[in-house]
C-alpha cells in the first residue's frame, strides 16, 4: 500500500486541478464590478520608497482622491506616491499623478501640465475650495512638509503652502480634511499625524527570526494640526487653542461629520494601536475629545485596535450617521451604530459587518450604494504590509481580494464578494480606495491604490433598473463646496440623509457629489439642504436618474 500512495496522491492532485480548471466562475449576483484597468490608459505605479531597511512609513502609503478638478462634469483621479527612502536607488520619475477623465473610462496623464507632480512622500489627501473661487484645491499630507495646491481654474495649480502657512513641519502625515469649524463660510483644515519618526530612530526589527517592520508602539505618539482659514488665503494654526493638540495619537484615516446632529462638524480620527478620537465641536471651533464616552474609542470588548480607515453614512435610515472603521489582522473591522445623543454601539457581529476580513489587515473602505436600492453597502480593501508574513503566519496574506458586503436593508450585511464580478477576484495589496461615478451612468465605480503596484479600476455594471439621484452642492453665503451641509432626500417611503465630506476612508478623498439610490421610486418628492452655518433650502418633485446642482438660496427652482 505504501508503494501505491504516490500514484493515488498524483491522481488526487490531477483531479483537483481538473476541477479547478473546469469549474465555472461564480454566477454574477446583485452587484457586478468589472476590472477595466487596462482600458483606462492609467499607467501609474505606486512605490513606498522601500530599500529593504523596512522603515515604518513605507507600509502606511498611500491614499488617493477622486474629484472634478477642471469642472467639466467628469470625475478625475489623483494618485499619491512615495519616494525613494535612504538606501533606495533615486528615481526622479516617482511622483504623484493626476489623470484627467476624458469620458468612456479613458484617462489622460496631465500631471506635468497641472503642476502637481509632488515628489514628496505622499500619505493622505483631501480636496476643497478653500478660497471659494469655484475651483477645487488639493491638500497633500506627506512624510515631511504638507503641500497646499491652489487651483488656478485653467487646468493648472500653484503651490501656495508657504503663503498659506499649512506646511506643519517634518511630521509623518495621515488623513486630512477641509471643514468649516465655526460656520463662517471659509473652509478650515485638519491634518492628522501618525507617529514621531526619524530614520535615526528606526532600528532593525525581527519576529520569529524573520526581518519585519517596527510597531507604531516603538515610537512616540504625535499631535494633530488644525488650521483656521483667515479668509485672505492664509491660515492660522489653532491646534492648541481649539483643544486638538491636547491629545497626541497615531492618526491614520479620518472623517469629519456632524455625528451628534447639533449642526456643527465633528472630527473622527482612527488611531493605530490605541483608542480612536472623536473631537466634538461646540460650534465655535473648540473641541472636546469624547471617544470613550461616545463608545467609538474601542471595539465592544474595550480593546484598542490597529485602526486604519473610516467612513460614515446613515445605514439604517434613522437620520443619524453611523461609523465604520477598518483595523489590523485578527481584529474586527467595526461598525458603530449611532444611537443618538452622541452615543454609539458596536454592532459588528450582529450586523455581519466583519465577514471575510477578520484574518487580514484592512485599509481603505467606503459605505456605498452599489445597486441603487437605497441602502449603503460596505466595500473594503485588504493586504498585509509585510511580504514575508506567510513565513511566520499562514492565517493571513500579503495580497488579498477586496471584500463587498451587501446591505439587506434589514440591519444585516451579506458577503457577496464571490458573486460580484471579476473585479472582486483579483488579489490586491490595497491601501487607499475611492468611490465615484466615473462615467456618469448613475452607478458608483471604484478606484483602488495598490501598494507597490499599479491601481485597480472597477466599473460598476450592476443592472437592477433602480433609480438614482446625484447632487452637487453650490454654496453662496456658506462655503462654495457645501462641505458639512446635510442633505435629506425623500422618495415615497424612503428617507435618506448624507453630508458633503472632504477627506475620508484610508487617507483619501471621494464623494464630493452626493449619490442617492432610490430603488424603484421614479421621483424625489422632497430634497432638503441644511447649509452649514446657513439656512435650509427645499426642492420638491424632482426628476431622477440625473446629476443636479443645488445652489444655496435657489430652492424655488424646478426641474
Amino acid at each position: 500500500m505504501k508503494a501505491c500512495r504516490p500514484f493515488f496522491v498524483r491522481l488526487a492532485l490531477a483531479a483537483v486541478t481538473w476541477l479547478a480548471i473546469s469549474a465555472p466562475a461564480p454566477a454574477d449576483g446583485p452587484i457586478v464590478l468589472r476590472d477595466v484597468t487596462r482600458e483606462t490608459g492609467i499607467d501609474f505605479r505606486h512605490t513606498d520608497g522601500s530599500s529593504g531597511r523596512r522603515y515604518i512609513v513605507e507600509y502606511v502609503a498611500s491614499g488617493l482622491a477622486t474629484f472634478d478638478y477642471d469642472n467639466d462634469g467628469l470625475i478625475d483621479i489623483y494618485f499619491l506616491n512615495g519616494r525613494p527612502l535612504p538606501g533606495a536607488k533615486p528615481d526622479p520619475s516617482v511622483k504623484n499623478r493626476l489623470y484627467r477623465n476624458r469620458g468612456g473610462f479613458r484617462f489622460e496623464d496631465v500631471t506635468k501640465k497641472a503642476g502637481i507632480g509632488d515628489a514628496g512622500f505622499g500619505l493622505g489627501v483631501c480636496v476643497g475650495d478653500y478660497d471659494n473661487d469655484g475651483h477645487p484645491d488639493i491638500y497633500v499630507s506627506n512624510f515631511g512638509p504638507n503641500v497646499l495646491y491652489r487651483n488656478n481654474g485653467d487646468g493648472t495649480f500653484t503651490d501656495v503652502t508657504a503663503r498659506a502657512g499649512v506646511g506643519r513641519g517634518r511630521k509623518v502625515g495621515a488623513g486630512a480634511s477641509f471643514l468649516d469649524i465655526d460656520g463662517d463660510g471659509n473652509l478650515d483644515l485638519f491634518a492628522a499625524n501618525y507617529i514621531k519618526f526619524s530614520f535615526e530612530s528606526s532600528k532593525p526589527h525581527y519576529l520569529m527570526g524573520i526581518p519585519t517592520y517596527s510597531s507604531p508602539l516603538d515610537f512616540p505618539r504625535d499631535t494633530n494640526n488644525l488650521f483656521r482659514n483667515n479668509g485672505d488665503g492664509t491660515f492660522s494654526d489653532v491646534s492648541v487653542e481649539s483643544g486638538i493638540a491636547a491629545h497626541p495619537g497615531a492618526g491614520m484615516g479620518i472623517v469629519c461629520a456632524d455625528f451628534d446632529n447639533r449642526g456643527s462638524t465633528d472630527i473622527f480620527v482612527a488611531n493605530d494601536t490605541m483608542g480612536n478620537f472623536l473631537f466634538r465641536n461646540d460650534g465655535h471651533g473648540k473641541f472636546e475629545e469624547s471617544a470613550v464616552i461616545a463608545g467609538v474609542a474601542f471595539e465592544a470588548g474595550g480593546v484598542p485596535h490597529g485602526n486604519m480607515g473610516a467612513d460614515c453614512a446613515d445605514l439604517s435610515h434613522n437620520a443619524r450617521l453611523d461609523l465604520f472603521v477598518t483595523a489590523y489582522h485578527r481584529e474586527w473591522a467595526v461598525l458603530y451604530r449611532n444611537l443618538g445623543n452622541g452615543m454609539f454601539d458596536d454592532v459588528t457581529r450582529v450586523a455581519g459587518a466583519g465577514q471575510g476580513s477578520f484574518a487580514h489587515v484592512k485599509w481603505g473602505c467606503g459605505l456605498v450604494d452599489f445597486d441603487n436600492d437605497g441602502y449603503r453597502d460596505i466595500f473594503l480593501v485588504c493586504g498585509h504590509f509585510d511580504e514575508n508574513v506567510r513565513l511566520r503566519d499562514d492565517t493571513t496574506s500579503y495580497m488579498v481580494r477586496p471584500i463587498l458586503l451587501r446591505n439587506t436593508g434589514q440591519g444585516k450585511f451579506v458577503n457577496v464578494s464571490d458573486a460580484s464580478g471579476d473585479g472582486m477576484r483579483a488579489e490586491l495589496t490595497g491601501r487607499g480606495v475611492a468611490f465615484d461615478d466615473l462615467d456618469n451612468d448613475g452607478r458608483i465605480d471604484v478606484v483602488i491604490l495598490n501598494s507597490r503596484r499599479g491601481p485597480t479600476i472597477l466599473r460598476n455594471e450592476t443592472a437592477t433598473g433602480n433609480h438614482w439621484l446625484q447632487l452637487q452642492l453650490h454654496g453662496v453665503k456658506t462655503n462654495r463646496d457645501g462641505v458639512g451641509a446635510r442633505v435629506r432626500v425623500i422618495a415615497g417611503g424612503l428617507a435618506q440623509i448624507d453630508e458633503v465630506h472632504s477627506g475620508r476612508g484610508y487617507q483619501s478623498h471621494f464623494g464630493s457629489r452626493l449619490h442617492f439610490g432610490l430603488g424603484t421610486r421614479n421621483r424625489a418628492d422632497r430634497v432638503e439642504v441644511r447649509w452649514l452655518g446657513g439656512g435650509v433650502d427645499v426642492w420638491e418633485n424632482l426628476a431622477v436618474d440625473r446629476l443636479m446642482t443645488l445652489t444655496e438660496g435657489a430652492a424655488a427652482a424646478r426641474p
